[in-house]
């Protein structure tokens, strides 16, 4: 297990919501972790089995909460009892990284504190797209009604906590500004996945190796994987999905003979499965588009909801082209509209460069640097 750095460098931290997931976020914290290699996480929860197994040989500590088996498989269970866990996280660093998707940023800390924020909290300002329905129309939805507003005033009493605040995309800037009133500056996560790494096969799609569409995404109502499918269930072309969450049972009941869902896929199949597509399908309303930029990688195109984080990620007529609303019906037009279009392998490489992990290192190390400087002074 790796520990804290010596030799009297500065102690450098990172605390993140949880581990309990293979996301997004999680692969920043494996960035994170690779410019700041010898750091401690601090997390809420952790299931080895749930996340990434490179946080195997780091050093994590956890909340009074890992304790619960029912809680580190289901963290949704877990959402209002996290400020309480976050509070017994005390952290003790000259700085710490707090990668937050509205909880790590109040962890309480003996030095300065650099908040990376993926989006606030999404359950208590985007609760309709969180659930997937109005919140008013369910018990589950009645109760974050009810938890909001004392967990409202927790979360923007953290938010205050930070030294300087960092996010992912010009929406979560505004977002972030319209939550806390803070003046936040842009710092895209590089794309996760190393397209010269090695690739295994996916043996359920093997006899699909000559091409398909493909999402990639966590199965949650937010995400519009449903409208994806039932627009594939009307066009003569195949769909990939892959991901798991609450959803996955349904979709696979209702799925479509050309729509096959797969989950528990390591980064060699995630390799096979990128560069077999013939292009990404996005539908979500993210805080970051992180797919188009794998996919772009591989030199694959992304058909995007025009919205959100792809608006930073998508260059149209470069990487990608955009789709209006995530209905199937124009997800339906926009596959059949890029049946016949022409795109340029290393003009997508290209854009997607601008989005490496060098030169997310660069700029994360430049900002925690200016924190400690100004400590010292």
């Amino acid at each position: 297990m790796r520990g804290g750095s010596g030799g009297g460098r500065p102690r450098v931290a990172i605390a993140h919501d949880y581990l309990t997931q293979r996301g997004g976020a999680e692969r920043v914290v494996l960035s994170m972790l690779r410019a700041f290699p010898d750091t401690t996480i601090h997390t809420t929860l952790y299931d080895p089995e749930g996340t990434f197994p490179e946080f195997r040989d780091v050093r994590i500590v956890t909340s009074p909460l890992n304790r619960s088996t029912r809680l580190r498989h289901d963290h949704r269970l877990a959402l209002p009892l996290l400020p309480w866990a976050v509070s017994r996280l005390p952290v003790d660093a000259d700085l710490v990284i707090a990668s937050s998707s509205g909880w790590a940023h109040g962890v309480p800390t003996s030095g300065k504190k650099l908040v990376y924020c993926h989006a606030p909290a999404r359950w208590l300002y985007q609760a309709d797209a969180y659930l997937g329905h109005p919140p008013r129309s369910s018990v589950t939805g009645r109760a974050l009604l009810a938890l909001s507003p004392p967990l409202r005033r927790w979360d923007r009493r953290a938010a205050a906590t930070a030294d300087r605040y960092l996010v992912n995309s010009t929406v979560v800037r505004d977002r972030v500004k319209e939550a806390y009133g803070i003046d936040a500056e842009v710092l895209p996560p590089p794309f996760g996945i190393d397209p010269h790494g090695p690739s295994e096969v996916v043996a359920e799609l093997a006899d699909w190796a000559d091409g398909y569409h493909l999402l990639v995404s966590r199965l949650l109502p937010y995400k519009n994987v449903a409208e994806a499918v039932r627009a594939f269930d009307a066009l003569d072309e195949r769909l990939v999905v892959v991901g798991h969450g609450p959803l996955e049972a349904e979709l696979r009941a209702t799925a479509p003979p050309n729509v096959r869902i797969v989950s528990g896929l390591v980064d060699a199949h995630l390799r096979w499965v990128y560069s077999h597509s013939t292009a990404l399908i996005a539908p979500s309303l993210e805080d970051f588009g992180l797919t188009p930029l794998e996919a772009g990688a591989f030199g694959r195109p992304t058909l995007a909801l025009h919205a959100g984080g792809y608006l930073d990620t998508v260059a149209p007529g470069v990487s990608g082209a955009f789709f209006t609303t995530p209905t199937a019906n124009d997800i339906r037009a926009a596959v059949a509209a890029n049946r016949n279009a022409e795109w340029d392998a290393e003009a997508i490489r290209s854009h997607v460069d601008s989005f490496s992990e060098p030169h997310f290192h660069r700029r994360l190390v430049a900002a925690v640097e200016t924190l400690l400087t100004d400590d010292r002074a």
